[in-house]
């Protein structure tokens, strides 16, 4: 829609994984070196973590589309599979015929294949993701696939793609062989406030913009603040704002456009989180304050009652009593 008023070729902030937007700022292209260098070269299985939306899926094709000829790819996709139809799955992605057949000839069909490849000089890698999601016996399901190797070589190398309740699964007792199994582990981090306006830069010139210079200073500060640095959220406010201003036919996105994308987010409304002193409900603040006060009248209230009657006092008393 407002392609040809910003003089752009395709939409710059799309939250399908384009391998033509990666952003390699805030150490991602390092990490992704260091990916390659891994599943080329690790004998174990590598983990990649990050919150929702942080980009773990564009570094997952990234990783793809950079592997050698010679890797062949496998993706296993569906975290809901069961224990027994991780083998199946996996020689499904190997284009593999197993109908009818047990779970333990499957497994030495794979591993006949396999071999086949290593063979012929080729390395097959297995890319999982939403493993966090994955029931824990699928999990130790996919960490028996490791046992398939020569005397020398591993012939799968898998790499985990979760969110963080990833490490809280591997950190189980009963998950110990698959956790001393991971020789490599990386964690997407959000972006820092002072590299958003970067990234949203990079993503238009990506789009075909000539300088990337769209959004303005007080705008890429705003979206910072907003998403938290959560990619997907930069993407989905800064997509808004552009429509915002084409509406607005301004030739750059300002504050007031980004404030209108954030009243169409909701995750624009989640509140921030408070410090530690400050998480009190206000109802259960109202209540202390009042029972607060309660207490000091009526500490107050005996204060007074319980003063020594004055002497004057006791004796008129005593001659009201005659």
């Amino acid at each position: 829609m407002y392609f040809a008023h910003f003089r752009l070729r395709q939409a710059p902030f799309s939250i399908t994984p384009d391998p033509t937007f990666f952003y390699e700022g805030n150490t991602r292209g390092d990490m992704l070196a260091a990916l390659l260098y891994a599943v080329k070269h690790g004998e174990g299985i590598v983990k990649v973590t990050g919150e929702v939306g942080s980009g773990k899926t564009m570094l997952c094709r990234m990783l793809e589309s950079r592997l050698p000829a010679h890797v062949d790819v496998l993706w296993l996709v569906n975290p809901s599979l069961t224990r027994e139809e991780v083998p199946y799955a996996v020689a499904a992605e190997l284009g593999l015929d197993v109908a009818g057949r047990r779970g333990d000839q499957v497994l030495r069909q794979l591993n006949d294949e396999l071999i086949a490849r290593h063979a012929a000089g080729r390395q097959v890698v297995l890319l999982v993701e939403e493993a966090q999601a994955m029931p824990l016996d699928t999990l130790e399901a996919v960490r028996l696939l490791t046992n398939l190797e020569t005397a020398r070589h591993k012939l799968l190398q898998i790499v985990l793609f979760g969110q963080p309740e990833l490490d809280e699964h591997l950190a189980l007792p009963h998950m110990r062989q698959l956790s001393e199994r991971i020789t490599h582990s990386f964690f997407v981090p959000a972006l820092p406030p002072g590299q958003v306006g970067d990234f949203l830069a990079h993503r238009l010139c990506a789009a075909g913009h000539p300088d990337g210079e769209l959004f303005s200073a007080s705008a890429a500060r705003r979206i910072a603040g907003v998403s938290r640095g959560i990619i997907r959220r930069i993407n989905i406010l800064a997509d808004k704002a552009l429509l915002a201003a084409f509406a607005d036919d301004a030739d750059r996105v300002r504050d007031r456009h980004v404030r209108q994308a954030v009243r169409e987010c909701s995750f624009a409304a989640l509140p921030r989180r408070a410090p530690a002193g400050a998480r009190v409900p206000r109802l259960v603040r109202v209540a202390l304050a009042l029972l607060g006060l309660a207490l000091a009248a009526w500490l107050a209230w005996h204060a007074v009652t319980d003063l020594p009657a004055a002497p004057g006092a006791r004796t008129i008393a005593h001659q009201t009593n005659l």
